[in-house]
């Protein structure tokens, strides 16, 4: 037993070491806020207690960690007795909390990976330090916003568990819990986009205005900018850039779909993307050089967790899943590009990663798979000239054309000879 010990003396003193170091962390930074009931000792003190009791537990059983957490406790009450008498009663619970957290911390550095504790105590310092800009972060946040956040929560954690994950219908290509899954992950890039513009948006620039556009929708940023150049000629040039940078974010977005989706089929569809992205940062930057520097206002953007919205997406997507499918088996590559190229007009979301799920399942071929969601971006730069001439000023579809028109024949070229 001694030698067994012995050999495993530098795991034990690098497992107390961490403990220490992880509890001085988070000491400093209670003791900066001057907290009665532990600071910069006691916080490394019952950090390493929680990695001894873990240590003793292998010997003794779990039990010992279980007291010592019940001694813990006992202790925190006892303090929080003491600190009740005094004048400087502190209402929270946020050190006691901090308490018990960093004594399993410590415990986990023997029973579990230690990246995880380390990751755990760090976290714990940052959340603890930032105290100030998470209260003024919930501040700002409106009702509005907290009911979006919740919605999502509902999307994700609530209606996504409960759904069968098996597949259903014609081709076995329907997978309740695929297609939802699919609707959290969009949900949750355009909530990031939502959140992003309720602090930024009337007072963002036009590149912030842009990318911001781009994460929420590129589609409906076009639109908007379009009618409001209609009754505004005069701001057609910042309309062209705000929807040059937001169609930039669509590629860079659908690059990220692909990773998350399907990882091994970005080698496919990443280059012709990335040099699409790349055409679009050129045209942009040209358009921000010549001159355009005014401040711009994003238009008001919609809630996108509504419950409707994320059913109709799910629908569309598990439309286009399906249609992709029918179309390879009854018409090959051509009845795929005709997919691509109607389903690619409004959104390239949904062919997007019902591609990404046809190449992971082995049902496509990842470079035909690539020219496919190329196809359905192309067919989105299209939709979009034809909206602005539809609802913009002749000035800003004059400004447009030639940079879709370039943006087309890179798109074409990377699709003839990629």
């Amino acid at each position: 037993m001694a030698t067994e010990i012995t050999n495993h003396l530098p795991t034990i003193f690098q497992q107390l070491s961490i403990g220490l170091g992880l509890g001085m962390l988070v000491g400093l930074q209670r003791e900066s806020v001057a907290t009665r009931l532990a600071g910069v000792r006691t916080f490394p003190l019952v950090t390493v207690l929680g990695t001894l009791c873990a240590l003793l537990a292998q010997t003794f059983g779990g039990w010992v960690i279980a007291t010592g957490l019940v001694a813990m406790g006992g202790l925190i009450v006892i303090g929080k007795s003491i600190e009740a008498k005094t004048d400087s009663v502190d209402p929270g619970l946020t050190t006691e909390v901090a308490l018990l957290l960093m004594f399993g911390v410590g415990a986990y550095l023997v029973v579990g990976p230690p990246e995880v504790a380390i990751a755990v105590g760090g976290g714990t310092a940052i959340l603890l330090h930032f105290k100030g800009e998470l209260h003024g972060l919930v501040a700002k946040l409106g009702n509005k916003d907290l009911a979006a956040i919740m919605q999502f929560v509902l999307l994700s954690f609530v209606i996504l568990p409960i759904l069968p994950n098996r597949p259903f219908g014609p081709y076995a290509v329907l997978n309740p819990y695929q297609i939802w899954l699919m609707v959290v992950l969009i949900v949750g890039i355009n909530l990031t986009g939502y959140i992003a513009y309720r602090f930024f948006g009337a007072h963002a620039g036009v590149v912030l205005g842009g990318v911001l556009g781009g994460l929420i929708s590129s589609t409906a940023t076009t639109v908007s900018y379009s009618r409001r150049t209609a009754q505004a000629p005069e701001i057609s040039r910042q309309a062209a850039l705000v929807i040059m940078i937001a169609s930039t974010l669509v590629f860079a977005r659908m690059m990220l779909e692909v990773s998350m989706v399907a990882s091994g089929f970005l080698s496919f569809a990443g280059p012709p993307l990335a040099m699409m992205t790349v055409a679009c940062v050129i045209l942009s930057a040209f358009l921000w050089m010549v001159g355009l520097k005014e401040p711009g206002e994003i238009p008001p953007q919609e809630n996108p967790t509504e419950l409707k919205s994320a059913i109709l997406f799910g629908g569309l997507y598990a439309f286009v899943l399906l249609s992709v499918a029918v179309g390879k088996d009854l018409f090959g590559n051509q009845g795929l590009f005709v997919v691509a190229g109607i389903s690619g007009l409004t959104d390239v979301d949904a062919i997007t990663l019902s591609t990404a799920q046809l190449v992971k399942a082995g049902r496509l071929d990842p470079q035909q798979g690539a020219k496919v969601i190329l196809l359905a971006s192309l067919s989105n730069i299209l939709f979009k000239w034809g909206t602005i001439g539809l609802l913009g000023h002749r000035e800003l579809l004059r400004k447009v054309s030639w940079l879709f028109g370039v943006l087309l024949v890179v798109g074409g070229l990377v699709w003839v000879f990629g």
